[in-house]
């Protein structure tokens, strides 16, 4: 009896301490770890999100960018951080799960080193290539790889989606392409201008505005449906590919074993920031989604996408040593 009394005593002790980190917290700077170069979306959402956190907390909120080895090296800088809310990372399809069946040796275990915060966004990959390259659809394209054999294929990093995507292309083509991996779009992008490479499967935000310029030529979205920023741009599966689909994510974790009123509490404020009117029409305009949610409806999908990606990169039979 003793026992049990001790027990809840103490159980009482340690929600009333977590109660009250959360009415404090954060009495801090947050630093919000991005995995990859700025202009890319995960930069523009921690952005966007770090400005309305300081606006809304009264504490600032820093951006810091370590891109490197596919988004694992910013990744692990938080799986080993304290967790205590004030170091999270917006986590990609590929830190979060693609690379745990990419890479031969991975530095954090993409499910036991993170706490889910909230699913941030969604969008589409699309398929845009060099202006000088004679194809303006997939099979155009396709048609043209084959009877070149050189193509190659930019992505900002091994293990993101911008490179499964060239894979599963690959696979279900049979176009011979080379994979050339940057640590970010910093270099892919001049690159792939200037026409040192040939395509790329680039997130929708980055490129999208470099059609309209008219800098590349859109081939088609790697979504299962035309995306609303672009309607114009088909799909890639529906141009003969069908079941073609790969889509990118972003969600925002923090270090295993944060404390849930703290999660929760970053979770609601950053759900209430991605559900407003103005973030809502900005991403909208750049070919960004806005689907936030909870920590356990996060960590279910992120699940199901681990259980998606190993099956693609089995098929692709892609590795990085």
């Amino acid at each position: 009896m003793l026992m049990n009394v001790k027990a809840i005593a103490l159980a009482a002790m340690a929600l009333a301490a977590t109660g009250a980190m959360a009415q404090t917290y954060p009495d801090k700077p947050i630093h919000i770890v991005v995995t990859f170069t700025t202009g890319g979306a995960p930069d523009i959402l921690a952005r966007l999100i770090g400005e309305k956190l300081t606006a809304s907390w009264g504490q600032p909120t820093i951006i810091d960018n370590k891109p490197g080895a596919g988004g694992n090296t910013g990744a692990d800088s938080v799986a080993k951080a304290a967790p205590d809310g004030y170091t999270v990372v917006v986590g990609t399809v590929g830190t979060h799960s693609i690379n745990g069946a990419l890479y031969k040796k991975m530095p954090y275990d993409m499910v036991k080193d993170f706490t889910p915060i909230t699913l941030l966004a969604t969008t589409p990959n699309m398929l845009v290539v060099h202006n000088d390259v004679p194809a303006k659809n997939v099979k155009e394209l396709v048609a043209h790889g084959k009877k070149d054999g050189k193509l190659t294929f930019a992505s900002s990093g091994a293990g993101t989606s911008i490179h499964v995507s060239g894979e599963l292309f690959k696979t279900m083509t049979g176009m011979p392409m080379e994979h050339i991996p940057y640590k970010g779009r910093a270099g892919a992008i001049p690159d792939l201008l200037g026409g040192r490479v040939t395509m790329m499967f680039d997130n929708m935000p980055s490129s999208l505005p470099l059609v309209k310029e008219g800098k590349l030529r859109a081939i088609g979205v790697t979504s299962a449906k035309r995306s609303a920023a672009a309607p114009d741009i088909p799909t890639i599966a529906e141009q003969g590919l069908p079941g073609f689909e790969a889509v990118s994510w972003f969600a925002l974790f923090g270090p295993a074993n944060m404390p849930k009123a703290v999660t929760d509490k970053l979770s609601a404020e950053v759900g209430k920031i991605m559900k407003s009117p103005e973030i809502t029409k900005k991403l909208a305009e750049i070919g960004l989604e806005p689907a936030p949610g909870t920590p356990a409806e996060l960590s279910a999908y992120q699940q199901r996408e681990i259980t998606k990606w190993a099956k693609v990169v089995k098929d692709s039979g892609a590795t990085v040593d």
